[in-house]
């Protein structure tokens, strides 16, 4: 972490609420959910709360208990977010912060 990027790692548990309909026997990690923990790293990093995701692109699932590793990277007025897993690419996009 500095001032130009942030970097955090996390999973979601089994037992999350949303994972029972998304999908039953088979969950997967909604993408809402992977743009909540953008929204939170924005908090934690700059103070700042999601004002506007610009564009998100999901690539891969993430599976309960699978870590993942958000990287959010300043970008002029914008914060580009990268999510990863074991080194495959499950989602990037562009965001914008508010005070």
């Amino acid at each position: 972490m500095n001032g130009n990027g942030f970097t955090q790692r996390w999973s979601i548990d089994t037992d999350h609420p949303s994972l029972a309909g998304h999908f039953p026997g088979q969950p997967l990690v909604p993408g809402v959910l992977l743009l909540e923990r953008v929204a939170l790293a924005l908090r934690a990093w700059r103070g700042q709360r999601l004002a506007r995701v610009r564009e998100a692109k999901f690539m891969a699932p993430l599976l309960p208990m699978q870590e993942a590793e958000l990287q959010l990277t300043a970008a002029g007025a914008q914060i580009r977010f990268e999510i990863r897993s074991a080194g495959v690419l499950l989602a990037r996009g562009t965001v914008e912060g508010v005070e």
